[in-house]
């Protein structure tokens, strides 16, 4: 019985030892000289280029963010590893330690504040439609009478027909399986707009056939503050987190950044975005906080 119990004592000492090794990140990374970045594989901030290769603006900044941390630390070398996350499984494998910092494309919210920490906004998403250049859409009361494409498990739709200027207004949703599906909706005028995020919108006008034929209009329909995602309750590494990232605010860098990865060729076809600075993303670069999105809802 004795054996017993001092096999749960030191199994129960095990499980505390681990806790709080993953709740100081920044021992974690100084003792073990390596950190595990979580990426994603298919988003408007980052994207694979295939062979374990990762690319992309929120990608690229998490990068600078822990060669700033390796500075800090004194460290000679950091070992960077990269762990695909989803949308499924983000959040469990930064709280159970797999996954150091995620910079994805996480939207800041206060439910997932009870489970997990974020850094400060470096992305502030704009939900709003394309449409085909010549179709006379200019804004939400243009949509009455016409079909709208949205995609299979997205809230954009839900957005556009809370939002104050959609009252009274009838149109019919198509849905598309995927984003690709969606515009694809559009191009061959199944569809008359498209409603989903700004980034991914511009993603896909850049990849047409014909740009030109395209454009992004109206008013914005939804914000949602996008912000890298770290243990929650590990208040010296998101200090250092967010002292890299005002940093790189502060020197242009992440201006710079931003222009290199949505104004200009991107890999792997060399096709521009051509998705300038949101005013939003502006004002939260300008004043450095992690407020939820709820905040953002509030009039």
């Amino acid at each position: 019985m004795k054996k017993h119990l001092l096999a749960l004592a030191l199994t129960s000492l095990a499980a505390t030892a681990v806790v709080a090794q993953t709740n100081d990140t920044l021992a974690k990374i100084k003792s073990s000289g390596s950190v595990t970045l979580g990426v994603r594989e298919s988003s408007g901030l980052g994207y694979t280029l295939g062979n374990g290769k990762y690319v992309g603006f929120h990608t690229e900044m998490g990068e600078r963010v822990l060669a700033d941390i390796q500075k800090q630390l004194g460290l000679a070398k950091l070992d960077v590893k990269y762990q695909p996350v989803t949308s499924q499984n983000r959040i469990p494998l930064v709280t159970n330690g797999t996954v150091d910092l995620e910079c994805g494309s996480t939207t800041n919210n206060a439910a997932r504040q009870k489970d997990v920490s974020f850094a400060i906004t470096t992305y502030v998403e704009e939900v709003r439609m394309a449409v085909k250049t010549n179709s006379g859409i200019q804004d939400i009361k243009d949509l009455n009478g016409k079909s709208v494409a949205v995609t299979t498990g997205t809230t954009s739709v839900q957005h556009l027909r809370k939002h104050e200027r959609a009252g009274g207004i009838d149109f019919k949703e198509v849905m598309g399986k995927d984003h690709a599906d969606s515009f694809l909706l559009l191009e061959t005028g199944r569809a008359d707009a498209f409603v989903m995020d700004a980034s991914i919108l511009a993603a896909n006008i850049s990849k047409a056939k014909n740009p030109a034929d395209f454009k992004i209009v109206g008013e914005v329909i939804s914000v949602e503050p996008i912000a890298c995602m770290l243990r929650k309750d590990d208040t010296a590494f998101k200090k250092a987190v967010d002292d890299s990232i005002k940093r790189q605010i502060a020197d242009g860098s992440l201006a710079k950044l931003y222009d290199k990865w949505f104004m200009q060729p991107v890999p792997p076809t060399n096709t521009k975005i051509g998705l300038p600075i949101s005013e939003a993303t502006k004002a939260a670069w300008a004043n450095p906080n992690n407020k939820p999105l709820e905040d953002y809802l509030k009039k």
